[in-house]
């Protein structure tokens, strides 16, 4: 036996049509009859129906003379010029009055007959086509349901929404008590197979009166597969026979919700006894579904525009905002809490280069480095979004709950720059109609047995746990993260032109700067002398001045002393910029120890453990490299000396083509929320404050080791720092 997924069943060609109808199909060329259904006997008699084959019906007059006589019998080659359009009249066939349809598919016209039935029950009011006037979606679907049940009048009837992943979701319903209530369950995309929904989109109306009932054979001596694609009479395939039979139903009637040219969803029908609607209570409850949808694609649009207006406001300010800033990254840094807010995350975390400012609900930064590294190895999208980034990854990164979703985009690669975007995760559950198993099942097709996917045979509530994931990254979400790419492609764009327009100026600004750095330090030394001087003497001459006062004095000379040194600094700092260097081949090891053992002096320190193991050569210039250890071994020494065992490790290393030098301390750390602007100057730590500094010294090793080839980083804790020196190997220089 042959065996078909339920995706791949033929259900277009079932060569059988449901037995409340009747079907002829001729030739669009000849207009001979080529197919019709075994059962056309029924309503036009003859002895043997093989007589139709190969003739037309103008050669039976009297057989068909109502349908001759029929408007769109008579205007049949200009009605059937186009494919798909059908059209409808009411005929006669002795004393029972038919529906009489007619459509043109591929080479073969279609004339289907079934009979006319009334609707007693059956009542329609104006109030119904007003879809127009409702602001709610919800409401909108539960008027055409309401409108709906009175005129198909079965036990159950629903809107069913196609969910992004395939799935669907009763999201309204209108029923009595003959079948039980489906609202809110969800069904798996195997219920709905892609040639079903495909089919869908061309027939918009389906109806499986008796699902109980035997079909009839369509009968023809020339044609192997007859296409019944735009009929409505063709026959259901087995295995969705079987699965109305399941639900509990007998008979079955949809209609297509298309919106946006897509199928959007369905009405479903659903009625415990075995019953038929007439065709032109089919036709208007299209006409009414079509009305819901357009209204809905109103409603949907309105709100849209009015996201878009609200949006658009936000990226404004947005925008203003970026612009009261020199650099990208601080701009992204001062809108942080509105980066986040407007995609509706949880937490952000801000990347560049090797700094991290996060907002709101993010994994710890260990994790969002490894986010960042896998980022780079695994996706050459822009934008990356993923809903179910924990379940996908959990494992491979050492997530938690805060990564249940992710959006990553990329600012600038080639710099490091980029945006995360968090959900949690979403501790959630489906309630499924029956538990989506499949199994397999014996199905006659044609006469011929096959082992197919058999439809389920429960549809009691069945509750799947979701782990692992966030709640859905929507449409409206992912035009957030435009609007803010929108925001930086733009802000970076006019800080560019900004920055070129100013440069020749900001040259000229620099000179005077360094000039004025020089002008400070040379011509204000004396006069500071001076007053320190002065000052002493005074202390020293007035022995009978009280305590107070004497510390008032003190105060003075501190400040001046501080004064003194601020300008020392700022001059290095211009040096350090501009002076001319000469990168040699340099021992490091005296310069280390002599600035070890001032350090200990300068911050009276002298219980201070300073280690000093191998300190191999670098690449770099004497003077400024004596600035680099004189500034970080002095910050080493004294962060530590407040503590009760002070100690710091200075080790140099080889690293291929680099030398790495680590100066680690015990001393009071660097918060990780301070990463960001550690190297900038007059840049203070709040846990730094007692101490004597002007948090100018890391600036000026940042701009020396970008000057002569090297980098400069850290690495810290609640127990201390390690700062990490990168200088140019002498080795690796002198074979170029």
């Amino acid at each position: 036996m042959n065996f078909v997924e339920c995706h791949d069943e033929p259900i277009h060609i079932p060569g059988y049509i449901q037995s409340f109808g009747y079907l002829i199909g001729i030739n669009s060329e000849s207009h001979t009859i080529s197919f019709f259904s075994e059962n056309i006997t029924d309503i036009f008699t003859v002895e043997n129906s093989e007589v139709f084959f190969g003739k037309k019906m103008t050669d039976f007059p009297d057989l068909f003379k109502s349908v001759m006589a029929s408007d769109i019998f008579e205007s049949l080659e200009n009605l059937t010029r186009r494919d798909n359009e059908t059209y409808f009249d009411k005929i006669f066939i002795g004393e029972q009055q038919y529906h009489f349809s007619v459509f043109r598919s591929q080479n073969h016209i279609f004339l289907e007959f079934e009979a006319l039935l009334e609707n007693p029950n059956k009542r329609i009011t104006n109030k119904y086509d007003n879809f127009y006037i409702i602001d709610n979606a919800q409401e909108i679907w539960d008027q055409l349901l309401s409108t709906l049940f009175n005129i198909i009048n079965y036990d159950r009837i629903m809107v069913y929404k196609f969910m992004e992943d395939g799935s669907g979701k009763v999201i309204a319903e209108k029923a009595n008590s003959n079948l039980e209530s489906y609202l809110g369950l969800y069904y798996p995309e195997s219920d709905i197979p892609r040639q079903a929904r495909e089919l869908y989109k061309k027939k918009r109306k389906r109806i499986f009166s008796d699902v109980y009932a035997e079909p009839v054979k369509v009968m023809s001596k020339t044609i192997d597969t007859i296409d019944l694609t735009f009929s409505s009479l063709r026959a259901m395939s087995p295995i969705h026979g079987q699965y109305v039979k399941n639900s509990g139903a007998s008979s079955s009637f949809s209609v297509s919700i298309i919106i946006d040219d897509k199928l959007w969803g369905l009405v479903t029908c659903q009625n415990s006894e075995a019953k038929h609607i007439d065709l032109e209570d089919r036709v208007q409850a299209g006409i009414f579904t079509v009305l819901a949808s357009n209204a809905y694609s109103s409603f949907k649009s309105k709100r849209e525009l009015e996201y878009r207006m609200d949006l658009s406001l936000k990226a404004s300010k947005l925008k203003s905002e970026f612009l009261k800033y020199n650099t990208l990254f601080d701009s992204l840094v001062e809108s942080k809490s509105e980066i986040k807010n407007l995609p509706e995350a949880d937490g952000l975390a801000i990347v560049s280069e090797n700094y991290v400012v996060t907002e709101g609900v993010t994994p710890d930064r260990n994790i969002i480095h490894k986010i960042v590294d896998w980022a780079y190895k695994n996706t050459d999208e822009t934008v990356y979004i993923n809903r179910s980034f924990l379940r996908d990854f959990g494992g491979e990164l050492g997530l938690d709950e805060t990564a249940g979703g992710i959006v990553i985009y990329f600012v600038e690669k080639n710099k490091n720059e980029l945006l995360i975007w968090f959900r949690k995760e979403f501790d959630d559950h489906i309630n499924w109609a029956g538990n989506p198993e499949k199994k397999i099942g014996v199905f006659s097709q044609n006469g011929e047995e096959r082992n197919i996917i058999s439809p389920r045979t429960s549809f009691e509530i069945f509750k799947e746990e979701i782990k692992g994931q966030s709640r859905r990254w929507s449409s409206r979400n992912e035009i957030a993260i435009q609007a803010i790419r929108d925001v930086i492609l733009e802000a970076s764009h006019r800080q560019y032109v900004t920055i070129k327009r100013l440069n020749e100026q900001l040259k000229k600004v620099n000179e005077e700067l360094d000039s004025f750095s020089y002008t400070i330090s040379h011509d204000l030394g004396t006069p500071l002398t001076v007053m320190k001087l002065n000052a002493q003497m005074l202390l020293k001459s007035l022995s009978d001045l009280s305590d107070k006062n004497k510390h008032k004095i003190s105060s003075i000379i501190d400040e001046i002393d501080n004064m003194a040194e601020m300008m020392h600094d700022v001059l290095q700092l211009s040096r350090a910029k501009h002076s001319e260097i000469e990168l040699e081949n340099i021992e490091t090891q005296h310069t280390i120890e002599k600035i070890t053992e001032n350090a200990k002096l300068t911050f009276d320190s002298p219980g201070s453990v300073v280690v000093i193991k191998d300190c191999p050569s670098v690449l770099a210039d004497k003077t400024l490299l004596h600035q680099v250890f004189l500034n970080i071994i002095n910050n080493a020494i004294k962060y530590s000396s407040k503590q009760d065992f002070p100690e710091v490790l200075i080790e140099g290393m080889e690293d291929g083509e680099n030398i790495v030098y680590r100066i680690t301390d015990n001393g009071i750390g660097i918060p990780e929320s301070e990463k960001h602007r550690m190297f900038k100057i007059f840049n203070r730590m709040d846990n730094a404050r007692k101490f004597k500094g002007n948090g100018i010294g890391l600036s000026i090793v940042h701009r020396i080791m970008n000057r002569i080839g090297g980098n400069v980083d850290y690495e810290s804790s609640n127990n201390g720092t390690c700062f990490i020196l990168t200088f140019q190997n002498p080795k690796f220089v002198k074979q170029l």
